[in-house]
């Protein structure tokens, strides 16, 4: 269930590895340190192609796109952001 959409920007960090989908899929809880000095957390969803890029963008500045599904911030698109 959806609902809501937030655009964060800033360093992108990988806080720890989730436990695996029941597919077999990669799992992350990850952080993003906005310029504000407020960190963001969020989980990449179960099943989603993103659980396998995430670990490229660790210590990037990123721009990522985060929905709420059931309570739970989770990753909807990362791209890298100029510095």
């Amino acid at each position: 269930m959806k609902i809501s959409d937030e655009i964060h920007t800033g360093y992108f960090r990988i806080v720890k590895r989730l436990p695996s989908s029941r597919d077999g899929n990669p799992r992350y809880l990850c952080e993003v340190n906005r310029d504000d000095g407020e960190a963001v957390y969020f989980r990449t969803a179960p099943d989603s192609s993103l659980g396998y890029s995430v670990p490229n963008y660790n210590a990037k500045r990123v721009t990522v796109s985060l929905v709420t599904f059931y309570g739970h911030a989770t990753l909807a698109d990362i791209k890298l952001s100029p510095a």
